[in-house]
């Protein structure tokens, strides 16, 4: 009787299978049809070059589409494939050489300075040793006639790619997606009449791999990444699992041939010996089995479920969020035609509304919780050598990366991020000991998979210590935006002191100003005319703004994370004391922020970093309510960047949005948003440096939100003030947003009219006061946990 129950559901699953794929084909659109063009990317034509190609991810999975119709290629990513050691090392003993840079410096041998720490306390960088590709999975088809009604779209409201098209009287239907829930890639071709799909499916990669197939319906794919058999890093294997209904299969040298289906699914599993908590010892699980389980699981399910079961998983993040900035007359329009109008000087405030849930929708497919954190290409790289390795930036970069993710409502995406910065605290002591003879924790410009915390390469860019005390801005963030005093006891406090112990041993008396200064270190990644001469440069001072700016940051953050956690002891007083003697950035002669400690001629006027503009934003030191005195010399120093060829990196824009928006310079914002778009965006409204960085995106996206909603700033009470609108263009004259959060826990939905603000709906997650600004009036708010009040009379 049991035997005959299972042969009843086996039966009625394959029915039910087909019927599912059928009426998925009978409800496709054949001739593509305008609708939802604010959550939806669409071209009449397939990707002809990887920046054209569509992204879809799970956090740990990512692939591009291409969408080409007869040979198809899908570019395959798994987070943690990456080529291994060696890493750098530190140079242990290398704080006698620091601290006689110190003095060199001190006095004014800048040249000598830089020399010595090039030679005694640099690592050598090790390069490449890249993230890699996991491969492409080749869909080659046999179509008969004509191409007509073609579209490709990205619904970034569904996370679905899909292609559609016409070919010899049949109208075809592909979709690809990458579940969470099911941890697979998932690709689905349908058409309207039966037995008309026939494709040859295979798998490869440009070098590293082995290729079998497993039975007549599965391919694996396996190997060890490495660079030309060296540098062997982290062991792979990929499985695909073909599910055809109606007509033939069979498996041909590791290739599979379907002929005349109805239906084709495709399911693609991939498992490493990645170990997040310790890389240098590889996990020791079955990685064909663990495939093999998976795709057996995710096979259960009807496709119908299984893209059901994506999409409520996936719209519970990306729902949360909704923004209307204005109808655009280009809405009609396939999104590279938008671009391009763009680029020829139209407005098309859709399109900006599209880019900032197209970045909500990347961090969602990026970063998951249990994931590794975006990366520098976020997870999609189609390289084996990846620019900058694809790795973690922490001079910027990663930090940019996570952004959008308190104030778009995406807390549990910053997660990763958390994750991994707390991975590399054994490593930061080590070389916080070997390297300084210091204290607590240090992280340095760049980081990646394998932990290491090295300064590198050129003091240029390596020789800056603050990389790990700005990542852990993030933490405090997290719990501004939360308000989760048990993150903020358990791992915010923590981390912030680890990094607090190296800053407090690291700052030295500035001789010249009886002041705590930190250095030697670059602004990164800059340089100045050193006054030794007008033909020598330098990039290493003592009491570089940015560092002065991160330092005050994180002393502020101990001290009020301290006080919420009712913690006075002898380390919040030592932070106390520094903090009132921190060497703070001074404004120079012609009215600029000085960027480093003496006012130096500057070798590149325009240079892509503006690093000592990090107290602006994203830190919180410099405001026009408690420090006005500033913001004229930051405004002054942004258009003398900008004047000189400045903000020509798609993330060095996103970061001058940010900065008008705090500066409540609405119309510079705004054609910072559009200069983003028409200089740094390409096909498929991935940001480029270039070449291709996923960090302007994301950059983008949070300075849209900046421009709509602030809370950086506290009361004299220490509570937030929520300013709605702070920096609102004209061409945003009419919209709307829901489920943007601010700092103190709150959630708001408003909208505004003639670019007037006409009602504002706030919900506190916690309970909690704060006040609300709306151009120069102040509401109290003070609601309980889930509590609710709504504004209609500014």
């Amino acid at each position: 009787m049991n035997v005959f129950k299972s042969l009843i559901i086996f039966l009625g699953l394959i029915v039910f299978h087909q019927e599912d794929v059928q009426s998925q084909s009978k409800n496709d659109e054949t001739k593509h049809t305008i609708e939802n063009y604010q959550n939806k990317l669409w071209y009449n034509e397939p990707a002809t070059k990887w920046v054209e190609a569509l992204p879809i991810g799970n956090g740990r999975l990512g692939a591009m589409v291409y969408g080409a119709v007869e040979n198809e290629k899908i570019q395959l990513n798994e987070e943690s494939v990456w080529a291994g050691p060696p890493i750098p090392e530190d140079r242990v003993g290398s704080h006698v050489y620091v601290e006689e840079a110190r003095k060199l410096i001190f006095a004014g041998k800048y040249a000598e300075a830089q020399k010595l720490v090039q030679d005694s306390v640099m690592s050598k960088r090790i390069s490449p040793r890249s993230n890699q590709t996991l491969g492409n999975l080749n869909l080659k088809f046999d179509l008969k006639g004509e191409v007509l009604n073609y579209n490709r779209q990205l619904d970034i409201d569904k996370a679905i790619a899909k292609t559609t098209f016409t070919s010899n009287g049949v109208n075809y239907t592909r979709t690809f997606f990458a579940t969470a829930i099911d941890d697979v890639i998932a690709v689905l071709l349908t058409a309207d009449k039966p037995n008309s799909i026939s494709l040859d499916v295979s798998l490869d990669r440009p070098a590293d791999y082995i290729l079998n197939a497993k039975g007549k319906n599965k391919i694996q794919i396996w190997g060890q990444a490495s660079h030309d058999g060296k540098h062997l890093g982290v062991k792979y294997e990929a499985q695909l699992l073909a599910i055809p209904k109606g007509g033939d299969m069979v498996s041909e040298d590791g290739n599979i041939k379907i002929t005349k289906a109805n239906s084709v699914v495709l399911l693609i599993a991939s498992a490493t010996d990645y170990n997040k908590k310790n890389p240098f010892k590889p996990l020791k699980h079955n990685l064909s089995k663990i495939c093999s389980n998976t795709l057996k699981e995710a096979s259960k399910k009807s496709i119908k479920n299984m893209m059901f079961d994506h999409i409520s998983d996936y719209q519970e993040l990306f729902r949360r969020v909704t923004i209307d900035l204005g109808t655009s007359p280009l809405k009609e329009k396939p999104t590279n035609e938008r671009l391009e109008a763009v680029k020829q000087g139209s407005d098309d405030t859709g399109l900006m509304a599209l880019y900032f849930q197209y970045g909500r929708y990347l961090l969602i497919s990026s970063s998951r919780e249990g994931s590794l954190p975006a990366n520098l290409q976020g997870i999609w790289n189609h390289h084996m050598k990846a620019p900058w390795n694809s790795d973690y930036h922490t001079n910027i970069n990663m930090q940019m990366n996570y952004w959008p993710a308190e104030v778009t409502n995406l807390s549990e995406c910053h997660k990763p991020f958390f994750d991994f910065i707390e991975t590399l605290i054994p490593s930061g002591q080590k070389t916080a000991k070997n390297v300084y003879n210091r204290k607590g924790f240090v992280v340095h410009h760049t980081t990646d998979v394998w932990h290491w915390t090295s300064p590198i390469g050129k003091p240029q860019y390596g020789m800056w210590p603050l990389g790990g005390a700005w990542c852990t801005q993030h933490f405090m963030e997290h719990y501004r935006f939360t308000g989760d005093t048990t993150f903020l006891k358990e791992r915010a406090y923590p981390i912030m002191k680890e990094s607090a112990e190296f800053l407090l041993d690291w700052l030295t008396i500035d001789p010249r100003s009886g002041k705590l200064v930190s250095g030697p270190s670059t602004s990164p990644e800059n340089k100045f005319v050193s006054p030794e001469g007008e033909n020598i440069s330098s990039n290493l001072d003592m009491g570089n703004a940015m560092d002065q700016e991160i330092i005050w940051d994180n002393f502020t953050n101990i001290l009020e994370a301290a006080k919420a956690l009712k913690i006075e002891d002898a380390f919040t007083d030592k932070v106390t004391k520094a903090l009132e003697n921190l060497s703070m950035p001074k404004i120079g002669s012609d009215g600029r922020l000085m960027e480093w400690s003496q006012e130096f001629g500057e070798v590149n006027k325009g240079h892509r970093h503006l690093s000592h503009l990090y107290g602006l934003h994203p830190g919180r030191q410099f405001n026009q309510i408690d420090t006005p005195y500033y913001i004229d010399a930051i405004n002054r120093s942004i258009e003398y960047r900008l004047s000189n060829g400045g903000g020509h990196t798609g993330w060095s824009r996103a970061w001058i949005i940010n900065f008008y928006a705090r500066l409540g310079a609405p119309q510079k914002a705004y054609e910072n948003v559009k200069a983003l778009l028409a200089k740094s965006t390409s096909t498929n409204l991935f940001d480029f440096h270039p070449p291709f960085q996923i960090d302007g995106n994301f950059g983008g996206t949070a300075g849209i939100a900046e421009m709509l909603i602030q809370s950086h700033i506290n009361d004299k009470n220490g509570n937030p003030i929520i300013h709605l609108l702070p920096a609102l263009p004209l061409e945003w004259a009419t919209g709307s947003v829901t489920g943007l959060r601010s700092r103190g826990g709150f959630e708001l939905d408003f909208e505004w009219k003639n670019n007037q603000l006409i009602a504002a709906t706030i919900l506190s997650k916690k309970g909690g006061v704060c006040k609300v600004l709306v151009g120069d009036k102040f509401i109290d708010i003070n609601l309980p946990a889930n509590g609710k009040q709504t504004l209609t009379n500014f």
